[in-house]
């Protein structure tokens, strides 16, 4: 236990240096500007929030006597005139950027390479010189926290499963075993069961992938390197398509009957009821992105606003500024706590959400079939066989 303290008080302290060590680079927090000789530097929050929570073609470490400390990605770009083109972010030189005022804003330009410049604004982006289109493909920073998500997911699913091959279900648990018995269990009893019936083992492995993967990429969120995996609304809006696929691929002729022709309903109100009906269905995937997308988003924008309260306070006074320090710490230390709850929650909320909307799309078929097989299981286990009412077994 002591260890896992220790390890939890440097993980900490890691993650708010790294933040602070990031606010300070003059290249993410200030801005140059053309104001007169000794005017301070205007700080841009916006632009540094969004510099940290936003997709790069580089991997942000920590800041080091006032510069960034960074692993260039592999950019993978094809345009029609050049080809397939593959070379190192570092081509781009992100510390000499230069500042440009935009109609969107202030977009800093790096210099050409191979015919291609970066633009980065609130989101980053390759330009091909010539003006053709760019079909990017690099392994960017978010790429890069997905892989690393999925080495860690098998490494961790693969171990535990070996220990079940080897030591059998009947012996006590051990290492990540303790830890994801108790997870898998109350999935399966808490989401997959009461959403989905007899037919919950079907769509065990969906749940729990989306679990561990969602909460994975939640948790790579925290540590102190700058990934925003599932605070990225393509992420989320993919992960919510995946859902919303296998909730159509299973559906029955009972869910579209009801979705398109509702029982009882006179026409008039029918065309509306049909149409509201409708809209719902595509509701779904919507509140599955934006649930996600906007809590992860949501944390990592406060806990940088907390933090950059230090440098709006000191670019003020610099009196000030060093006093607000140990509450923005404190404070950015809470939410640290906070959003390792937050993560977890969320994995769970999506796929609870995910149990639900499959669950309505296989309700009605199933009811029945339902109830014949747990009567089959009355007769599997007495040796007898019973003719037992729907109603009955549902009581």
């Amino acid at each position: 236990m002591r260890f896992v303290r220790i390890f939890t008080l440097l993980l900490l302290s890691l993650t708010v240096t790294n933040r602070v060590s990031f606010a300070q680079e003059g290249h993410a927090v200030t801005t140059e500007t053309k104001a007169p000789e000794g005017e301070k530097k205007k700080l841009d929050v916006a632009g540094a929030m969004f510099s940290h929570v936003g997709d790069s073609h580089q991997w942000h470490l920590f800041g080091m006597s006032g510069h960034p400390v960074a692993v260039p990605l592999p950019v993978i770009v094809y345009t029609a005139t050049k080809g397939l083109q593959i070379f190192s972010a570092s081509n781009f030189d992100y510390q000499d950027m230069e500042e440009h005022t935009m109609a969107d804003g202030k977009t800093h330009i790096s210099k050409t390479y191979n015919g291609f410049h970066l633009e980065q604004n609130l989101k980053e982006k390759i330009i091909a010189e010539d003006g053709s289109t760019v079909y990017d493909f690099s392994i960017t920073k978010n790429v890069f926290s997905m892989l690393l998500s999925i080495v860690i997911l098998l490494w961790i699913v693969l171990s535990v499963a070996k220990k079940y091959k080897v030591n059998g279900a009947g012996k006590a648990p051990s290492g990540f075993q303790n830890a994801f018995e108790p997870v898998i269990t109350f999935i399966r009893d808490e989401v997959a069961k009461p959403n989905l019936g007899y037919r919950y083992l079907k769509f065990m492995p969906l749940l729990l992938t989306l679990f561990f993967f969602i909460w994975i990429n939640n948790l790579l969120g925290l540590l102190p390197f700058g990934f925003n995996f599932t605070g990225n609304i393509a992420v989320t809006l993919c992960l919510a398509l995946i859902s919303f696929v296998v909730m159509l691929v299973n559906s029955n002729k009972h869910f579209w009957s009801h979705l398109l022709n509702p029982p009882g309903v006179p026409m008039g109100v029918n065309v509306l009821l049909v149409l509201i009906e409708v809209l719902s269905l595509f509701v779904k995937p919507v509140a599955l992105t934006i649930r996600l997308f906007a809590n992860i988003l949501a944390g990592h924008i406060v806990i940088l606003s907390v933090i950059f309260m230090i440098f709006i306070f000191g670019n003020l006074n610099t009196g000030v500024g060093i006093g607000f320090v140990p509450v923005s710490l404190a404070f950015s230390i809470f939410m640290f706590m906070l959003e390792l709850m937050v993560g977890a929650i969320q994995a769970f909320i999506f796929i609870n959400l995910t149990a639900v909307f499959i669950g309505q799309a296989i309700e009605e078929a199933s009811h029945h079939h339902d109830a014949e097989h747990h009567v089959g299981d009355i007769n599997e286990v007495t040796g007898q066989d019973y003719h037992v009412s729907e109603m009955e077994v549902i009581a």
